[in-house]
């Protein structure tokens, strides 16, 4: 049976290409699209016909940059987000600690600095909440843990705990760990703990709850940036058990530096052998390998972003990695034909993602490559034009500057950087390669919030007028290529995958909203009306009705 979907503002994927009416579908392929009187002569009279009242048809959101097993396990944290007080988080805590009070510790994700008193989390502020059992608190950015005395103890960490290599154990002037751990100290103590009392059907159910809020916002596909050992057991489950995922999905190998390069480059060894494993199990095209992941630097509101200058309160931090270090990896990576895909938020680390790129090319030398470069906070023009050379992709994700949540990102830059940063519109000017993802679940994974935010440069969080640079914004054509099209080819797919293309997997979405004409704020409360893969309805809300 032929399904011609019509009625509908049509985007291909193609940003130039004219916006068309209807799409035939036929055994989970495209088999046309364009303006509804082609189409249906080609479908011919053996066709169902489903009317899509004037709202959006676009290929399926292709997640550019997503951690899928922590989105599903932060769903069940207790959400801080939106909390502007201190005394509003220790209220969440408290309560979820009467409501479960047979957990064994209490999880919470989405702090902002902002709220709390001097930017600087303690155990102690903690502590009058929740004292007695362990508590493990995700910044909103993922890149720093707020724990509690109770999980310090349990995590074993100590006066004479050592840092770890790219990361820090913050103390007050005695030598005692606070509660704040930054970057790899959140990695090696506060995520190897939740390791610990994690169970595999907890993982499962993880997995499983990513898909399905997915499902729900559109997406069809999606690229995991930070796949260890454990992720790909639970991968490696799903396809066993079910022969396929809910939708593809490609990854990267997430690489920490260690301090010893023997074990930097076994890391290597060890993704490349790991994606030979998948390719060769049945139901390999649901997921991939296809590249290693670098976290270059820390992030702004932290101040552990590598910047070239110094922070407004006169800190300076380093790189995760050094080129010095990490070169030697990357070309073993290129090398295993392995692509790059590097976390660089300020602006010295995105010098140093461009200078290893430089550096596979010179060893191993030309070849089809698609690195890419995460987030680019804060950048300087001669990297953009630099990246739009060695042809980098930037991935970037619009949800990370909602204005509600810059605040203390401008504070800690100051002066002419608070002002220039996601400078979007000068990647758009140089040919920069875009590719836009959400980052779940460091922002908000709804698709629509970050479409919203790409057009409008305001606040999905708290709306109204206020903008961050509006000169940045983006149009619904450019906006919805990178979310669809862009990504999936940055992210490894091919078969039609974030494109609506005659021969195509039909893999798609149904908004009822059509950003092309309808006014921008209406996104803010726009519905997934379904969401298809490979031709079959795997998700649909209450009034959306197929033929019978």
């Amino acid at each position: 049976m032929i399904t011609v979907y019509e009625n509908a503002a049509v985007f291909t994927g193609d940003e130039h290409a004219p916006i068309g009416e209807a799409v035939a579908v036929e055994s989970g392929r495209i088999l046309a699209v364009g303006v509804s009187s082609a189409v249906l002569d080609i479908a011919g009279d053996s066709t169902q016909r489903v009317d899509l009242e004037g709202g959006l048809l676009a290929p399926g959101f292709v997640e550019g940059h997503t951690h899928m097993m922590m989105l599903g396990q932060t769903l069940d944290k207790v959400q801080l987000r939106d909390c502007s007080s201190l005394e509003e988080i220790q209220e969440r805590l408290a309560l979820r600690r009467r409501e479960q009070p047979e957990a064994p510790c209490v999880l919470g994700s989405g702090w902002m600095f902002d709220a709390v008193p001097g930017d600087r989390p303690t155990a102690a502020m903690i502590d009058e909440a929740v004292g007695d059992i362990p508590v493990l608190l995700d910044s909103n950015d993922v890149h720093s843990a707020w724990v509690n005395t109770a999980a310090l103890e349990a995590m074993g960490i100590t006066e004479e705990t050592p840092d770890p290599h790219g990361g820090e154990i913050v103390r007050d002037a005695q030598g005692k760990a606070t509660g704040f751990l930054l970057e790899n100290a959140a990695i090696e103590h506060a995520w190897s703990y939740l390791e610990s009392v994690t169970t595999d059907d907890d993982r499962d159910r993880f997995l499983d709850s990513a898909f399905r809020v997915y499902l729900e916002n559109g997406v069809t596909s999606a690229t995991d940036m930070g796949v260890g050992e454990t992720e790909a057991a639970t991968f490696r489950r799903r396809l066993e058990r079910d022969g396929r995922l809910p939708f593809p999905v490609t990854a990267h190998w997430l690489l920490r530096p260690t301090g010893d390069p023997t074990r930097d480059l076994a890391a290597v060894a060890r993704a490349a052998e790991v994606r030979d494993q998948f390719a060769a199990l049945p139901g390999s095209e649901w997921f991939r390998i296809v590249g290693v992941k670098f976290i270059l630097d820390g992030v702004i509101d932290a101040c552990t972003a590598a910047m070239r200058d110094p922070y407004v309160d006169g800190t300076h931090a380093g790189p995760i990695w050094t080129f010095e270090s990490a070169a030697p990896v990357a070309v073993a990576a290129d090398s295993h034909g392995l692509e790059l895909a590097m976390h660089a938020i300020g602006d010295h680390a995105s010098e140093i993602a461009l200078d290893l790129v430089a550096e596979c090319v010179r060893v191993n030398g030309p070849r089809p490559r698609t690195p890419r470069i995460e987030h680019l906070e804060s950048v300087t023009e001669e990297t953009i034009a630099r990246m739009a050379g060695l042809g980098v992709v930037a991935s970037m994700q619009p949800v990370h500057c909602d204005p509600a949540i810059m605040g203390n990102w401008m504070a800690v830059l100051g002066g002419e950087r608070a002002e220039s940063g996601f400078p979007w519109q000068k990647f758009r000017e140089a040919g920069v390669r875009i590719a836009l993802g959400t980052d779940a679940p460091t922002a908000p994974h709804q698709m629509s919030q970050n479409l919203f935010i790409a057009l409008t440069t305001r606040s999905a969080l708290e709306p109204g007028d206020a903008n961050y640079h509006p000169e940045r914004a983006f149009t619904p054509g450019q906006a919805l290529s990178a979310l669809t099209l862009a990504s999936a080819r940055a992210g490894g797919f091919a078969d039609g995958i974030g494109e609506i293309a005659p021969g195509g997997r039909a893999n798609l979405f149904v908004l009822d909203v059509d950003p092309f004409s309808d006014r921008e704020d209406r996104l803010l409360e726009a519905q997934v009306r379904a969401t298809i893969v490979d031709g079959e309805v795997t998700w649909k809300n209450g009034d959306f009705s197929m033929p019978g």
